[in-house]
């Protein structure tokens, strides 16, 4: 499939599965909402404490299962290298990912504060491969 399909199809989906490696090597899914930034990476807020930014950290190599709300019905696999960014640096980048998926924050500051309280970070996954190229 060809990259800009995939991440026109991340435009207009935001539910997704990541996959990580674990230090024994197994994989390490999780649920995430996924946007896509001005450069065409795939974009997930998630905490400086859990697993899978541990997991991106040891080994930045990041897979996405990319579905449709109904879940039943389209889907895209990405993959590529992972960047985590944190605060304070990623601020402003967790407040243009809200934006993308959810629309307007009726409070920013309080926003912001939660972001610092939560020790949120921005994971960027550059999509270097993408698929289906067919149904089977």
């Amino acid at each position: 499939m060809d990259i800009a399909k995939a991440q026109q199809f991340l435009r207009d989906n935001e539910c997704a599965v990541l996959a990580t490696t674990r230090r024994n090597g197994q994989i390490q899914m999780s649920p995430v909402t996924v946007g896509l930034d001005a450069e065409g990476r795939a974009i997930i807020s998630s905490r400086e404490t859990a697993y899978k930014v541990r997991n991106l950290r040891r080994r930045p190599q990041a897979w996405l299962c990319v579905f449709v709300d109904e879940f039943t019905g389209p889907w895209v696999q990405v993959s590529g290298a992972a960047e985590i960014v944190s605060l304070p640096e990623a601020m402003e980048l967790l407040v243009e990912y809200y934006r993308q998926v959810a629309g307007e924050h009726p409070d920013w500051d309080d926003y912001r504060r939660a972001m610092q309280q939560d020790q949120r970070v921005l994971i960027r996954i550059t999509i270097e491969s993408a698929g289906p190229d067919h149904k089977g």
